[in-house]
């Protein structure tokens, strides 16, 4: 069965992996990982989430190995039983944000509208989770879906952010931010399928009370964990979302003469006390979401 198997691993897991290999099956880690491991037909993605994907030929026997053949039958099951169909049901629409798990940079959310005509252009690419994607192939299929996708994107820069986030929660942001990127492409002129998803980050109920004050509010969408991987409308979102939190790394990265780390490991908490001493700690409100526990961290504040 050619399929991919995913585990929340323990940090004793994970150091079983890694002491399996001899560090040449080592290679460049993809975005939110820590380690790829390339061996025997088999990749394995230990990602800073603390999950651990299979995937390749030999995946299964892998999967297997170090989390034992009765979990990965139960994957396998539930792969059989899922609605083999949906992925590709047309009409769909489908949003996703990027930048939450990152400490620089945005927070970019896409909502994307999928046809059978409009999936047929596009359905020669790898339309698959972005974060198993590195970020050359995710700028290069960015460019091909803005172009032949309707879409709508919205960017909240790090100084609107820090703005905001003292009175608003995070969700409650993210929520806002999909419901207007939905309000957006109706006001573009297209008509909300039935199949509408929203890859889900709070329950169905929390996510209309966010938006209790919203002049214009979205309704009847499904809502589903790791829809990326079931949705392809989803999974676009999610692409040209990393696309553009790229692009604005990218220009962070010229301004400062600077290359910005991604995520919120120990080395953003380096580079944070670099920055601030060539430039300020006004300077990272601009580049930066300070309310995250790395700037704590780094600047003891």
């Amino acid at each position: 069965m050619d399929m991919n198997y995913v585990f929340k691993a323990s940090e004793a897991d994970i150091s079983r992996i890694r002491s399996s290999f001899d560090r040449s099956c080592f290679t460049e880690p993809v975005p939110y990982s820590t380690d790829v491991i390339k061996y025997d037909s088999c990749t394995i993605i230990i990602y800073e989430s603390g999950k651990v994907m299979f995937q390749g030929e030999n995946a299964r026997i892998y999967a297997a190995s170090f989390f034992g053949l009765e979990a990965v039958e139960r994957q396998e099951e539930t792969k059989e039983s899922a609605d083999p169909a949906r992925k590709t049901k047309m009409p769909q629409a489908g949003s996703d944000e990027v930048g939450t798990g990152d400490y620089f940079g945005p927070i970019c959310v896409c909502a994307c509208y999928m046809d059978s005509k409009i999936y047929n252009s596009v359905k020669h690419l790898k339309l698959i989770d972005s974060k198993q994607l590195n970020d050359a192939a995710v700028l290069r299929m960015g460019e091909e879906l803005i172009k032949k996708v309707p879409h709508s994107l919205l960017v909240l820069d790090n100084e609107k952010y820090n703005e905001i986030h003292g009175s608003l929660n995070l969700n409650k942001i993210k929520a806002m931010m999909h419901n207007k990127a939905y309000v957006n492409l109706q006001k573009k002129g297209y008509r909300l399928p039935e199949l509408t998803v929203i890859d889900q980050f709070c329950s169905k109920s929390l996510y209309y009370k966010y938006l209790a004050g919203e002049k214009e509010t979205v309704r009847n969408i499904t809502f589903e964990t790791k829809a990326e991987n079931s949705y392809v409308a989803v999974a676009c979102g999610a692409l040209i979302s990393r696309y553009a939190f790229l692009k604005e790394m990218e220009k962070m990265s010229e301004r400062y003469g600077m290359t910005f780390p991604k995520g919120a490991g120990s080395q953003v908490d380096d580079f944070i006390r670099v920055f601030t001493d060539r430039y300020s700690v006004e300077e990272l409100k601009k580049v930066a979401k300070t309310d995250y526990k790395n700037t704590q961290k780094a600047l003891n504040i």
